[in-house]
C-alpha cells in the first residue's frame, strides 16, 4: 500500500502531539531465575530487565534483542510477547513498554556493557519481589509475573511495516 508523502507543514503540525516513551524489555527465564541488570539511573542503583528505548526505523523485536545484548552480553532468541504495559513514573514521564520473553542462547562475558549498567545478574521471583524498593519500575515484577502466570502472546502479534526502502 502506497502512502501520499507528507509535506513539511504536516510534519510541523506534529510538534504539539504528546508522545510517550516507547520502550522494550526482555524477560529471560533460566533454571528458576530471571536475567536482570543492575544500573545507575539519576544517582540511584536500580534493578531492571534488559530494556531500553526503540531506535528510529527499528522493529520492536530487533530492539528487544539489541537491548538485551548491549546491557547483558547475552544473545537471546525471542519466544513470545508477554504484554504491553503503560506506566506513568512519579516524575510524570509516560512509558509504553513492549515486554517480550526470550531464551538465553550465548553469553559473551568479554563484551562491554552499556553505559550505566553495573552488571547482569540472575534472580528468583522471590529475590526480585524482596528488592521491590530497588526496582526501576513496577513493570519489572509485572513482566516476571506475566511469565510465571503463563501469559504468552505470539510474536507475530506485532508487525513492522515501513515505506522506506520500497517496503
Amino acid at each position: 500500500m502506497s502512502q501520499i508523502p507528507l509535506q513539511n507543514s504536516e510534519l510541523d503540525d506534529d510538534a504539539g502531539i504528546w508522545r510517550p516513551h516507547v520502550t522494550v524489555a526482555t524477560v529471560v527465564p533460566r533454571d528458576g531465575r530471571f536475567l536482570l541488570v543492575e544500573e545507575s539511573v539519576r544517582g540511584r542503583i536500580v534493578l531492571n530487565q534488559p530494556a531500553g528505548h526503540l531506535d528510529p526505523d527499528e522493529s520492536l523485536h530487533a530492539a528487544a534483542i539489541r537491548e538485551t545484548l548491549e546491557e547483558t552480553g547475552w544473545e537471546v532468541e525471542l519466544t513470545c510477547l508477554l504484554g504491553v504495559q503503560q506506566w506513568s513514573s512519579p516524575s510524570g514521564r509516560q512509558f509504553v513498554r513492549f515486554t517480550f520473553a526470550a531464551e538465553a542462547i550465548r553469553h559473551d562475558s568479554a563484551r562491554p556493557l552499556d553505559d550505566g549498567i553495573l552488571r547482569a545478574l540472575w534472580m528468583t521471583r522471590a529475590e526480585i519481589a524482596a528488592a521491590a524498593p530497588r526496582l526501576r519500575s513496577p513493570m519489572v515484577l509485572a513482566g516476571v509475573d506475566d511469565w510465571l502466570g503463563g501469559r504468552r502472546l505470539p510474536l507475530n502479534a506485532i508487525s513492522y511495516l515501513s515505506d522506506r526502502d520500497g517496503a
